[in-house]
């Protein structure tokens, strides 16, 4: 990308995504954007993951910013932002009638507390169950929520809707937001 092209609103928004702290089990990359969306886009990827190990990821996901100077009437703005979250759920929640809301209330909940001013919100919250058989059935059933959201900025400033989006997808993987000023405890491990 050259950066000499670059409008000056996107760089503004790409600066805005540095130099936030996050908790100790939140792990983001960079990733390359989509490429046919807008003129200019930019992704990351988030596991939250109390350990390095793989399969002790509770949550994972895809934060993506895209502008278009001109403008698209889809999004009632310049840039957009689009999320997805994944995580999976105890097998009792997988029942729960309640789940899409309460799936779509982290999301919301953390826009509102991160102060990430936006219009234009639409999504969809999806819960999957599994039942495996044969030789998978050591595996059980699982349950995973998918939450799949757009919104549209108000300002160029997009450091407000990563925190949100970090928030709701830690939220999702069952650690609930931490109060300003509070830092989690990392878990000692044994000595050997």
């Amino acid at each position: 990308m050259d950066s000499t092209q670059m409008p000056p609103e996107f760089t503004a928004a790409l600066l805005s995504l540095r130099g936030h702290t996050w908790r100790p089990e939140v792990h983001l990359d960079e990733v390359p954007p989509p490429t046919r969306i807008a003129p200019w886009a930019a992704a990351l990827t988030a596991e939250i993951n109390p350990t390095t190990d793989p399969d002790d990821m509770l949550a994972n996901g895809r934060f993506v910013v895209l502008h278009d100077p001109e403008g698209q009437d889809a999004w009632n703005g310049t840039f957009r932002v689009v999320v997805l979250i994944r995580a999976q759920l105890e097998h009792e929640l997988g029942a729960d009638p309640m789940l899409g809301e309460v799936g779509w209330t982290w999301l919301t909940d953390s826009l509102r507390e991160a102060g990430a001013e936006h219009h234009s919100l639409s999504g969809t919250v999806t819960r999957v169950l599994s039942e495996t058989f044969g030789g998978l059935e050591v595996r059980g059933q699982e349950v995973e929520i998918e939450i799949r959201a757009s919104w549209t900025p108000t300002t160029p400033r997009m450091g407000e809707h990563l925190r949100a989006w970090v928030a709701a997808t830690a939220w999702a993987g069952g650690l609930p937001p931490l109060p300003e000023n509070v830092t989690a405890l990392t878990p000692r491990r044994p000595r050997s």
